[in-house]
């Protein structure tokens, strides 16, 4: 089924072989497709190791996360593209979750690039996804990293999430996280009966640890799962 909406994407590369040929990837992808046809935004992004949320960097996995005038153009650039492609090539397993934004506060870069959407309802049996995203004070990054392990812990054992992982742009400065839950109720239940979660969020207000901060949540119209591109890549 094709989507007439604007449409996000992240999708994410698992290496095994060419993790150093990946990692020297970062700066050239970008450059090399930022301009694509019918693409508005875009961010390749690290991801952190452990259970998602971690100090150490999981220098296996990466995400492109992009958003796109429609689902022709996204079609368009993952089966066409030489550059992405390429990549994939690379790779031993992806996963691509195509969804529309619902809502967004605040910006990511300087923009807001989620635009709001009415939910589709013919896909609204797939589970939803939130995106986090912010950039660090430098003064505050001790503190946001000591929180890191308990919020893990917190979503991993919060009822109704499917999926969790931590991305970024820069280490430990500029974070985001995505997560799958299988309903907005999910989300909300977490957010307003965890105290962990509860507590970390008045920590981040009250001592203002953020200098750029945003929370977008979106309806998954589809999920791939992992799936193995090249064996022992």
């Amino acid at each position: 089924m094709k989507w007439t909406v604007s449409l996000t994407t992240i999708t994410f590369f698992k290496f095994k072989k060419n993790k150093p040929w990946a990692f020297t990837q970062m700066g050239l992808l970008h450059r090399k497709i930022q301009k694509t046809n019918g693409l508005f935004f875009l961010k390749l992004l690290g991801t952190g190791g452990g259970n998602g949320f971690s100090l150490r960097p999981d220098f296996g996995t990466y995400a492109l996360l992009g958003v796109w005038e429609s689902e022709n153009a996204a079609s368009e650039f993952f089966e066409k593209n030489e550059t992405i492609n390429r990549y994939k090539s690379k790779a031993f397993a992806t996963r691509t979750i195509k969804m529309i934004s619902l809502k967004s506060n605040g910006f990511w870069s300087g923009q807001n690039p989620f635009p709001e959407q009415k939910p589709n309802k013919s896909a609204k049996k797939m589970p939803v996804a939130i995106i986090t995203r912010a950039t660090l004070r430098f003064s505050k990054l001790i503190s946001f990293w000591k929180s890191v392990p308990a919020a893990s812990a917190a979503i991993e054992q919060a009822k109704g999430v499917k999926y969790f992982k931590g991305i970024g742009e820069w280490p430990f400065i500029q974070q985001a996280t995505l997560s799958l839950w299988d309903s907005f109720d999910s989300v909300n239940n977490f957010a307003y009966s965890s105290k962990i979660h509860s507590d970390i969020i008045k920590k981040t207000r009250k001592q203002k640890w953020y200098s750029e901060d945003l929370f977008a949540r979106f309806q998954v119209l589809s999920d791939t799962g992992f799936i193995n591109t090249r064996k022992g890549s």
